[in-house]
């Protein structure tokens, strides 16, 4: 039997397609994976993506994240990127890659971090963006505290040490959005101020990669340009504080110009009570690490999560939950971050003559 060359050519295409059908090789076209659905009796593994464990904050995120998620039935499987865009891109990749079923990422840069969330969707992961918020991309959710209103508790506990004068703002980093967002409230009490006279801003600048070292550099230009004429600083988080302080002793100025802070680090509350810093925010980690947790693991088990909030990121509004900070100085240390049990009264006032100590 003799077919005309089209009439072959179909027959020939026709039995190819069959052949990579039957290989799962041929696609409908529009090929946005689906996660398969979980077994009842497969264990939930929840992906937690990190910039870096440099910190002690961020080791105690994933202390915390990971015994609330044990504790909820689910693993945990947690690469730390210190630091490094590209490292957090290949260890994100490597979770997708091994089946996670949520990834839960702390970026270390805002924007290049949308790219985690584009290849985790393509294999039917969610995404939930812990702490600091991933831009340009269709994050599923995010938690977090309210970080403008952390800008704005910083720089109110320093107005009322130094209600007139020159101030310096040292930022975080400037790839990450919440270092905007701290900015961003500290400006909303301090550009009022300036625009009255009572204060001038004499010195804004972020610190790379939140660096003490960058802040401390940042630190001595400020004092430089100024002739060491500066009556207040507002540092973003406590490492940066560390910096400021490390040039402000230089200077013989070290409790004398009142410094901000965050993340009640031990480091900065020793500082606190031996009155070289003035205070520092504490966002309750136990609180986010749990929350997050929680979430991730509902998610995964395709439960409704609950949001307070949304917030834009440049993309979409994202559905999120916003937790409240609180504002930590000497007289409420007790109260706050020991009372908690975050830091231990013995370390906290270790520096300090112990008739000095506050008891409990």
């Amino acid at each position: 039997m003799k077919w005309s060359r089209n009439v072959a050519k179909g027959i020939a295409t026709f039995v190819l397609a069959s052949a990579l059908t039957a290989c799962g090789v041929v696609s409908s076209g529009n090929d946005t994976a689906s996660k398969p659905e979980k077994k009842k009796d497969d264990k939930i593994v929840i992906g937690f993506s990190m910039d870096t464990l440099k910190e002690e904050r961020w080791q105690r995120d994933k202390e915390l994240f990971e015994a609330k998620v044990k504790e909820l039935g689910a693993e945990v499987k947690t690469l730390a990127a210190n630091g490094d865009d590209a490292a957090q891109l290949s260890q994100a990749e490597q979770l997708i890659s091994e089946g996670v079923d949520v990834l839960v990422v702390v970026p270390h840069n805002a924007e290049a971090s949308a790219a985690i969330v584009e290849k985790a969707h393509k294999e039917g992961i969610k995404v939930i963006s812990y702490d600091r918020l991933i831009k340009n991309a269709e994050v599923d959710y995010y938690v977090s505290f309210d970080n403008v209103r952390v800008g704005e508790m910083q720089a109110k506990a320093i107005v009322e040490k130094a209600p007139k004068g020159n101030y310096v703002y040292i930022g975080g980093a400037d790839t990450d959005n919440n270092a905007h967002l701290f900015r961003q409230g500290a400006m909303n009490v301090l550009k009022p101020l300036e625009q009255k006279g009572d204060i001038k801003i004499v010195y804004d600048q972020f610190s790379k990669d939140w660096k003490p070292e960058e802040a401390l550099k940042n630190m001595e230009n400020a004092l430089t340009a100024n002739n060491n004429n500066i009556q207040a600083v507002v540092a973003a988080n406590d490492g940066t504080a560390g910096g400021v302080i490390q040039a402000l002793a230089a200077q013989g100025l070290a409790g004398k110009v009142p410094v901000s802070g965050q993340d009640a680090e031990l480091a900065a509350l020793q500082r606190i009570v031996e009155g070289t810093q003035t205070m520092t925010v504490y966002k309750p980690i136990k609180a986010i690490a749990t929350k997050a947790a929680e979430m991730a693991v509902a998610l995964a088990k395709g439960e409704k999560i609950e949001t307070n909030q949304t917030v834009s990121n440049g993309k979409i509004d994202v559905p999120s939950v916003l937790l409240d900070p609180i504002a930590v100085t000497k007289d409420n240390i007790l109260d706050t971050v020991i009372k908690d049990g975050y830091q231990k009264l013995e370390e906290v006032y270790k520096n300090v003559p112990k008739d000095q100590w506050p008891k409990q």
